[in-house]
């Protein structure tokens, strides 16, 4: 097992823990009252791991992540008693986690919570860096906290059960933070497709202990979003808005944003065209489609309703280089020149 340290500047330190088994998480529960926040699959396919535990089930889909999911988790949380001593659990894939993030960092004023990820995308993304929230009339987070979960245990064992376009989905967040942040695990990358996809073990604790590094790093530097952080939404400004549009899966969704802001990075001239196609392949090459045909004006209004507007501007992710990104301020004029 490896352990990396999310030392933000609030009360709460994260440690990340890299290859450690679920049937072990009583151990980091601190012998407190735990309460399991995980949806009806998560509970048939681990249950047995996860005997002795009170569990509050909740729906799956994006369409739980709600406003209206979250009441019901205060209801079952007041029910059965649940006080300011006691810790909560999200077990399974990122909406999970955001879902009872959010309820806990906001249930008496915020209780205690640790996440065990099941899916690629939430060891890597999802369930570290401290935002929990939910979805507000379609539009992506619009509601949440910043709060660090006390642990995120990542069992690589439990990737083994997922289906092969959930696992091509969380390399989007590995080979995003590698564009950004880590040229050397790119260069990694652009040569394990194929180990990527099979989920050799080697190949997995580095894609997700580097990639993890990289997050980690850019979150105790700036945990709030005002600053460098901002570089972590690559891909997503635009890829939210496929997302919603197409109601494809999100991993789908940020490669093609990715892709995009490749694009207008060589508009700009700060990318080379050939560093951008290097990008554009090996998202190819572990599964994830590159452009997708939608609405302009349904793209442009979802934008217009992103977190990262300020007024008449957007904050937009660009590359200066593989292993480099910067962030600019862009006026909707621009993007919707992107779009073509």
């Amino acid at each position: 097992m490896r352990i990396l340290e999310v030392e933000a500047n609030r009360a709460t330190k994260c440690r990340i823990l890299l290859g450690e088994s679920i049937s072990r998480l009583k151990e980091y529960c601190g012998g407190r009252r735990t309460i399991i926040v995980a949806d009806p699959m998560i509970v048939k396919l681990y249950g047995e791991k996860l005997k002795g535990f009170e569990i509050v089930e909740t729906g799956m889909g994006e369409e739980e992540k709600t406003l209206e999911t979250v009441e019901k988790l205060y209801s079952r949380f007041l029910e059965l008693g649940l006080d300011r001593n006691s810790f909560v659990v999200g077990i399974g894939g990122g909406i999970a986690c955001d879902i009872a993030g959010f309820a806990a960092s906001t249930y008496l004023r915020g209780i205690g919570f640790g996440f065990a990820p099941t899916t690629l995308l939430a060891q890597v993304d999802a369930s570290v860096g401290g935002k929990n929230g939910v979805n507000y009339r379609g539009y992506k987070n619009l509601i949440g906290t910043f709060n660090q979960p006390e642990f995120v245990l990542c069992d690589f064992e439990l990737l083994k059960t997922l289906p092969p376009r959930q696992v091509s989905c969380g390399f989007a967040e590995n080979i995003k933070c590698a564009a950004i942040a880590n040229r050397e695990l790119f260069e990694y990358l652009e040569g394990k497709g194929e180990e990527l996809l099979k989920l050799e073990r080697p190949v997995i604790e580095k894609a997700v202990y580097d990639s993890l590094a990289v997050k980690a790093g850019i979150v105790a530097r700036d945990e709030r979003e005002q600053g460098e952080r901002r570089k972590l939404n690559f891909g997503h400004t635009l890829g939210h808005a496929y997302e919603k549009v197409l109601g494809i899966p999100h991993g789908e969704a940020i490669s093609i944003g990715m892709v995009a802001a490749a694009k207008l990075s060589v508009r700009r001239g700060m990318l080379k065209q050939g560093e951008a196609d290097r990008l554009e392949n090996l998202l190819a090459a572990v599964g994830l489609p590159t452009s997708a045909e939608a609405s302009k004006d349904a793209l442009l209004d979802a934008m217009l309703k992103d977190k990262k507007r300020e007024e008449a501007k957007i904050n937009f992710v660009l590359l200066r280089g593989l292993g480099d990104a910067q962030v600019v301020e862009m006026g909707m004029e621009e993007l919707e020149a992107l779009l073509g």
